[in-house]
This record gives structure tokens, sequence and C-alpha cells, in this order.
């Protein structure tokens, strides 16, 4: 029988969505109001062929993307649960690329001043739509290119979008870390453990993300009672960066932020889970 799917409560995750995105416009509004901002704003990313102000495009349209979107008149779309939409993203790839390049071009592509108001404007139309009643509304549906969601469901993918940039842009500006928010973190990691776990079913396998997240997957014999044969652990932010696609199997378990043992513990075969 498949685990019962993971509920996640929506006033705590409005309060952490409200919380990552106050710190990712105050990440962007400080790196803007550096003397060389224009210098960082042209760094590359992990991304691809994408710079920093592209990044910050990105997020932008991620953040105002719900509100600008709120009272479209829903088509009837395929229901899309979380998992599923951990696992499809990847296909929208391009029109996200396009996407962001069209921002960064428009109005992104100012000076670094006006790139800290745009990306504030976003940002503020996020928080401010946390605080309406549409948003605490159980039944609400959201449709997306992928389906169609409970809104607050859509806001857990936010969650996804503002940790992992986040983290991208950490990388991207050569920073130690970004100060996520606990519990942002928290549904991220359990999210991203639960869509590997309903991809590779099974009982063989044993991932921990001490403290937030255990899950059970990929095929073989299924562990019953003590120390399962194997177990993979590793922290939240690694294996956020694994499941993303953002670090290396190999080279996280070389440099012990992966602890794996047992003869099915490789897991780079499944990695990512989000594209």
């Amino acid at each position: 029988m498949p685990p019962k799917p993971r509920t996640y409560q929506p006033q705590k995750v409005r309060t952490a969505l409200a919380a990552q995105t106050g710190a990712l416009r105050d990440a962007v509004r400080q790196l803007c109001e550096r003397p060389d901002a224009e210098q960082w704003l042209a760094r590359p990313t992990r991304l691809g062929e994408w710079t920093v102000r592209e990044l910050i495009a990105h997020l932008a349209v991620q953040l105002d993307f719900v509100p600008e979107h709120l009272d479209d008149p829903l088509e009837g779309r395929a229901p899309l649960d979380l998992p599923g939409w951990v696992s499809a993203v990847g296909t929208v790839a391009p029109l996200l690329d396009e996407q962001a390049r069209a921002r960064a071009a428009g109005d992104f592509g100012g000076d670094a001043a006006s790139v800290a108001q745009a990306f504030t404007r976003a940002a503020d139309a996020l928080t401010g739509l946390l605080d309406r009643p549409e948003a605490a509304d159980p039944v609400r549906r959201f449709e997306i290119r992928l389906g169609s969601m409970t809104l607050a469901d859509m806001l857990v993918t936010r969650l996804v979008e503002t940790v992992v940039h986040a983290d991208d842009l950490a990388a991207a500006l050569g920073l130690d870390g970004f100060p996520h928010d606990r519990q942002a973190v928290a549904a991220v990691t359990r999210l991203l453990a639960d869509a590997f776990a309903d991809r590779t079913p099974g009982g063989a396998v044993e991932l921990r993300i001490p403290p937030y997240a255990v899950v059970q997957a990929v095929e073989g014999p299924r562990h019953t009672r003590g120390t399962p044969p194997n177990v993979v652990e590793t922290d939240p932010l690694t294996w956020i960066r694994l499941a993303t696609g953002r670090a290396d199997w190999a080279a996280a378990v070389d440099a012990a932020a992966v602890s794996a043992s047992g003869e099915r513990s490789d897991l780079r075969e499944y990695l990512p889970v989000l594209g």
C-alpha cells in the first residue's frame, strides 16, 4: 500500500513563504545597493547561461505568477498533486527560460536600482496575496500548464522556487549560505523526499534527512525491524541540491555530505528528482 500523501498546514506554508520571500527581497535590495552592483548582476550562475540578473528576473516571475493569474478562469485541466508537479515541472523548462530572459530584458533590464524596485514589486505582490482571504480558501483551485492544483498546493510550489533559487543566488554570489526560513526548508525537503519515494517506490532504502524527513524507496527486500540494510543520510540543503541537480552524488559522498551504506544505497541513477 502506498504511503498516505503528506499534507502541509496552509497557515504554516503562508507564513514560511512570506518569510522566505522577505529574505529574498532584502538580499536583492542589498545586492543592488552595492557600488559594484552592475558587475554582480552580470555574474554567471550555475543555471546554464543565466546571469544573476536573469536568475533574479526568473524569481520575480515565480513570485508574482500566482497574484497575476489568481483570477484566471478555470479550464478544467486534469488534477495535479505536488509529487506530480515535481516530476513534470522540468518539461516546461524552455518556457521558463524564455520568460526569464524576456523579464530580464524588460523591467529588469535597467540599472541596479530599477532591478531592486522591480523585484520588490513582485515580492510585495505575493506577500500581499498571502494576507487575502482567497489564500486561506481550502477548496480554491489554481491552474497551470501542467494541471489543476489547489491554491494551497500552488503556494507550496512557490516555497520550492524561493528556497532552491535563493541557494542558487547564494552560490552565484560566492556566499556560504542564505538566511532561509526554517519552515520553508522543512517543507521543500519533505516534498522532494516524498517525490523521490513516489518516483522510486519500494522499501529497500531508507532515506533520512534529519530533522525533517524519512522515507523508504527503491525496489528490493523490505526491512521490517531494526536498522535497515541500506541507509542514506544527509542534511536538508544537500538533499535539496541533489534532488534538483545542483549537486553531484559522488562528490557529495566523497565530501562526507552524504552517508550511504548498503549495496543498494547508491542513488545517483534516481537523481535529480526535479528537473
